[in-house]
């Protein structure tokens, strides 16, 4: 709602309000779609239109309070279209174009959309929430929706076995027969493509090297930053082993400053059923529900209680890949009762193998 606090002195803009209407997965239209929109928009509204918000909304600016219900009886019963989320409750989720378009995807983004957006409804239309919540899907880690960034709960494609190589293309791209970046960077000339300085050196882990005229990736060490697969795509691809990560906490700076996502569930295969990703859904919303604050993020619950909280009401075993870097843990601690023997210990017998 958007309100003007002297309607008697600009009674033009008393009211202009803001619609949200759920955009389709992938953002994939008809142009015929379009059209309808346009003239609702032009005769309910003020023919200004926003594609997308940020959360990734179809955003319709300006209309009056007489005009809500009108149009959200035009948008749902003869558009078969829903509104978007609004208000301390689950907006509306977004997804990049997956497998319909992308051969880096790594599970069905728009399939996983939908079916959350389904399953969830009264998440979307009844506010319960300390705040609001956002999912997003990314099919691959290169972040077409900015999901590590955005999102409460962020679902990114990963693999888990070795990126394929093509050592014959490897070759065609440092003779030149190939251009780097898909011929992204063809309008000016650049030199000839250089793998040491423009691929091998920029690994941000230094995992992949040259040796006699092959390309080797020690593939433990790759965090899938796929810097190395978007300038040689036809030399590269991602693993067979697909599935997704989900990264919890992203948010803008309200409360507390920006937050990227953190890690918490490193590799899930994703199968018809989405019932591993609904138990993990499921058990953050009734912690946060719950423990979080009026109009407190995700993250900023996550800060305030501790990272091992999420880990324990999710039921998520502590793994090495929820540490940034080495001796950068301070969320993991030891119970007594995961202790064998306790805590209570005896000094000297604990002196006699630890002497001073």
């Amino acid at each position: 709602g958007r309100y003007c606090d002297q309607p008697e002195k600009f009674p033009g803009v008393a009211h202009f309000h803001t619609m949200r209407v759920n955009q389709p997965a992938g953002k994939y239209y008809k142009t015929d779609y379009l059209r309808q929109l346009c003239d609702l928009w032009d005769f309910r509204g003020s023919g200004l239109t926003n594609m997308h918000g940020s959360t990734g909304d179809i955003v319709l600016l300006g209309t009056t309070t007489p005009q809500l219900e009108e149009i959200f009886y035009e948008l749902t019963h003869k558009m078969d279209q829903d509104l978007g989320g609004s208000g301390s409750n689950l907006r509306t989720p977004a997804a990049c174009l997956g497998e319909s378009r992308c051969e880096w995807a790594c599970y069905d983004t728009q399939e996983l959309c939908y079916q959350m957006t389904m399953e969830y409804q009264d998440e979307l239309h009844r506010p319960a929430f300390p705040y609001k919540f956002k999912f997003k899907f990314d099919g691959c880690p290169n972040g077409c929706v900015a999901s590590i960034a955005r999102a409460d709960m962020s679902f990114i494609g990963t693999w888990r076995d070795d990126i394929r190589i093509d050592q014959e293309a490897v070759a065609a791209y440092v003779g030149g027969e190939i251009k780097p970046n898909g011929g992204a960077h063809a309008g000016k000339d650049w030199g000839p493509f250089d793998i040491q300085k423009e691929v091998i050196d920029l690994c941000p882990t230094k995992c992949m090297w040259m040796e006699g005229g092959k390309l080797n990736i020690n593939d433990r060490e790759c965090t899938r930053c796929m810097h190395c697969i978007n300038v040689m795509p036809r030399a590269l691809r991602i693993g067979n082993d697909r599935g997704l990560s989900i990264l919890c906490g992203a948010k803008a700076p309200i409360l507390d400053g920006a937050q990227l996502g953190s890690l918490l569930v490193p590799f899930m295969k994703v199968d018809e059923s989405y019932d591993g990703v609904k138990e993990v859904i499921e058990n953050i919303w009734d912690w946060w529900m719950e423990e979080g604050k009026n109009r407190e993020r995700l993250g900023e619950t996550m800060k305030r209680q501790g990272f091992q909280k999420l880990l324990e009401v999710t039921g998520i075993d502590p793994d090495p890949r929820h540490v940034s870097e080495p001796r950068h843990n301070p969320y993991i601690f030891w119970k007594e009762e995961e202790v064998p023997g306790g805590f209570e210990r005896d000094i000297n017998d604990y002196r006699s193998r630890h002497p001073k």
